[in-house]
């Protein structure tokens, strides 16, 4: 058998494995994260999440079918390592920048939220109250004058 068709279908297995593994471990750990992006909505993040687990297959498992052509020949078992290392260092390379990329815009989506959330008083306001008697009140250019 020819060796360049067994360092394919090694590559295949592995970047196939790894791509699995990967996108259940974001799925498993993410809901938590996604759900207090979403502000607690676990249906909604339970949504996104399997969206974003569809996306990631797809992007990477596309991406892995077509780094598998090599115009190199392998001839020997060095070849077969080399090739190996050379095109799952990439796939792993892929696979983290995509999983920086969805986290920092997550991030972005959840400290948005967080500012909007924080600028809402937790209860509405109810009415003015007045200055306790002897506080001598407001002082500066714009304080009404003293008898008024």
């Amino acid at each position: 058998m020819d060796l360049t068709v067994i360092a394919y279908a090694v590559y295949l297995l592995v970047g196939l494995g790894l791509t699995i593994w990967v996108a259940r471990t974001l799925s498993r750990n993410g809901q938590v994260f996604l759900a207090d992006v979403l502000h607690g909505d676990e249906k909604l993040a339970g949504a996104v999440n399997h969206l974003l687990v569809v996306g990631f297959y797809l992007v990477n498992l596309g991406f892995v079918a077509l780094y598998l052509q090599d115009d190199t020949a392998v001839t020997n078992a060095r070849e077969v390592f080399e090739t190996l290392s050379r095109k799952l260092g990439v796939v792993l390379l892929v696979l983290g920048v995509m999983h920086l990329g969805n986290v920092y815009a997550l991030n972005k989506f959840r400290r948005r939220g967080m500012t909007d959330r924080g600028q809402l008083p937790p209860v509405p306001p109810q009415g003015w109250h007045t200055a306790p008697q002897g506080y001598p009140g407001p002082q500066g250019p714009w304080a009404a004058p003293a008898g008024q």
